[in-house]
């Protein structure tokens, strides 16, 4: 059953790209005692994810925090190494924090895998932005045509008057 509002954020382990390798990082790492806008995506560098998804959370990255969101994050099921080269090459490195769910441990346990085998790609995230309040769910956006980045997009998730 997919994430809903009200719910608490499965415990994971995700791995986040850093200059001296990938860290280790808990659910209650990122989210514990924190606001967090969590959104996720099938596919870094995949066209909607590198053209529309990420770029809006960067370009509108002073707007988020200002409305008192402590934390941006971005969950992919692609590798920490792919998760930090896609941050560099989209200026998202300090501003967004990318977590690589590459065992779909957190993906599954919140009910969001996406089985996109029919293009093969396997089985990936869903794409969604939710905003979390000290690992509570209080508002989620699930798009359901993954790929477009409406719903889940910064403006929408945040109530930004935000760019794309």
């Amino acid at each position: 059953m997919p994430l809903k509002i009200g719910d608490r954020l499965p415990d994971a382990t995700f791995r986040t790209p850093a200059p001296e390798g990938p860290l280790t990082l808990s659910t209650a790492d990122v989210f514990a005692g924190k606001k967090v806008v969590l959104f996720a995506v099938p596919a870094a560098f995949s066209p909607t994810c590198s053209q529309v998804h990420l770029p809006g959370y960067v370009r509108n990255y002073e707007a988020i925090k200002a409305s008192g969101i402590d934390i941006i994050a971005c969950l992919s099921t692609n590798d920490a190494w792919v998760l930090g080269a896609w941050a560099e090459q989209n200026d998202a490195v300090g501003k967004v924090l990318m977590l690589s769910d590459g065992n779909l441990e957190f993906t599954r346990a919140a009910g969001m895998e996406l089985d996109a085998r029919v293009v093969g790609e396997g089985f990936r995230s869903q794409r969604y932005a939710a905003i979390v309040d000290d690992g509570v769910v209080v508002d989620i956006r699930i798009e359901e045509k993954p790929w477009l980045a409406e719903a889940s997009s910064a403006g929408a998730i945040c109530g930004l008057n935000a760019q794309k």
